[in-house]
């Protein structure tokens, strides 16, 4: 059957275009495989025996003298390339001709879209068939097609290669004395292994500079260069213009760049975000950084109603967004943010003084003398004076905790409230009835439930 007459490879009628400066030779044919006949059951052509026998009808048709193929996209390559040629190879050394695209941009340094392109001419050309089309299958994984090399009709026609069984498993029997030259041509490039020339760009646009100027120069610049007059050296003045001062300073922060800056200062300041992410809290507080907040008021804002522990800030970067959503609209004014930031500091202070005993450890000396001196009036207060019956002892006690004024009964308390110890060694002086009635039972149970936490031994003893 002529390879003009078959069905799906047929010599393809293409109107005059623009892209297409030079038409084909006389005598050559235009390759062309509709896509319904770009399949393994719909081909016409044969199965490659092996790699080599593949390549050879590659570089057949991908010959740029003769223009047996050109594509039918109005985007993309124009023709068939060393790229195209490339990626055959890779083709050709496969077993089993499945490749992926991934694959073979890697392996012929061109991006996938280019690989695309170049399958998609072997295919129109003839020269690759599906065996099975790939795609998206079950969870959302791809899958590669998969192929098998093809010789075209056209190419047994053209070097006369006579063949004997049918379908797309005819064999090669003979070829015609007229296509042997052709053929070792061909086998001569399908052996030689083809790569694609590196670009080369040049390092600039203009001529190569040299210390002496004589580089680029035909003739030397000695007889034409002028030296300064000794004059002008010795005064040290010269001709050329005074060289241009540096106006350029600091680097000034863009948008983005503060944002960075005021994620660090909170990472590095704030307790509770030492563990966070930088670009999160920029992303997070990027409205606070563009209104020109500092790390204070962020931190003022975010614990505003409510401090935060670093314990209990499992996820700090969304902890944050919660508390600062809508808070620069709110403070959109700088002296609103200070008086927020004022009242967030009081409101700390008084919070640090009513728990300083529990968050963390007073001052030891002020403490400790404050105690002793506290003790030492109190011994003299409640100094038993002699009584002629042991009756009596203990209401003399009661009466002395009685002469005690308010603002002293106060002061003992502060101090309870403050050292935990003391409670203890007003135990041991006044016993339980006595110290619950000059310091509340509140402040002596937690200062026992304080003692029982950090040394049960000792807060056995009460």
């Amino acid at each position: 059957m002529p390879y003009a007459a078959t069905a799906c490879q047929l010599p393809h009628a293409r109107t005059p275009d623009s892209r297409q400066k030079s038409t084909p030779k006389l005598g050559t044919q235009c390759l062309y495989v509709a896509p319904a006949c770009q399949w393994l059951t719909t081909t016409t052509g044969r199965i490659a025996l092996d790699g080599h026998s593949w390549m050879t009808a590659v570089h057949w048709v991908a010959d740029p003298k003769n223009k047996r193929y050109t594509p039918t996209r109005t985007h993309g390559p124009r023709s068939m390339n060393v790229t195209t040629i490339v990626i055959a190879q890779e083709l050709a050394n496969l077993k089993v001709c499945r490749p992926g695209i991934a694959y073979l941009a890697r392996k012929a340094k061109c991006s996938e879209r280019t690989v695309e392109y170049h399958l998609g001419m072997l295919r129109e050309a003839g020269l690759l068939a599906y065996r099975s089309k790939g795609g998206r299958v079950a969870r959302g994984v791809d899958e590669a097609s998969v192929y098998e090399r093809i010789i075209p009709a056209a190419f047994d026609e053209a070097l006369g290669i006579r063949t004997t069984g049918e379908g797309v498993q005819r064999r090669p029997a003979g070829i015609a004395e007229s296509g042997r030259k052709t053929i070792g041509k061909l086998a001569k490039k399908a052996a030689r292994k083809v790569r694609r020339p590196r670009r080369r760009t040049p390092v600039s646009g203009g001529a190569r500079c040299t210390l002496m100027e004589g580089g680029t120069s035909g003739s030397s610049s000695t007889g034409r260069s002028i030296p300064p007059s000794e004059t002008g050296l010795a005064s040290g003045s010269s001709s050329h213009p005074a060289p241009k001062k540096a106006t350029s300073g600091p680097r000034k922060l863009n948008r983005v760049g503060r944002r960075y800056q005021l994620a660090q200062e909170l990472i590095t300041n704030v307790p509770w975000l030492s563990m966070a992410s930088a670009p999160r809290i920029a992303w997070i507080a990027r409205h606070c950084a563009d209104a020109g907040w500092t790390w204070r008021e962020v931190q003022a804002a975010a614990e505003e109603n409510n401090p935060i522990d670093p314990a209990d800030a499992r996820r700090p970067s969304g902890l944050l967004a919660y508390r600062l959503k809508g808070v620069h609209l709110l403070y959109a004014d700088p002296a609103a943010r200070c008086l927020m930031v004022t009242a967030w500091e009081d409101s700390r202070a008084q919070e640090h003084f009513r728990h300083a005993g529990y968050d963390q450890a007073a001052s030891p000396i002020t403490v400790t003398d404050t105690a002793l001196e506290a003790m030492r009036t109190i011994n003299a207060v409640l100094q038993p004076a002699p009584a002629t019956a042991d009756c009596t002892e203990h209401e003399e006690g009661r009466l002395g905790i009685e002469t005690l004024t308010r603002a002293e009964v106060l002061e003992h308390r502060a101090f309870a409230a403050a050292d935990p110890e003391y409670v203890t060694t007003m135990l041991l002086v006044l016993g339980d009835v006595d110290t619950r009635r000059l310091l509340t039972h509140r402040l002596v149970d937690q200062a026992l439930t304080l003692l029982r936490l950090n040394t049960p031994a000792l807060a056995n003893a009460f």
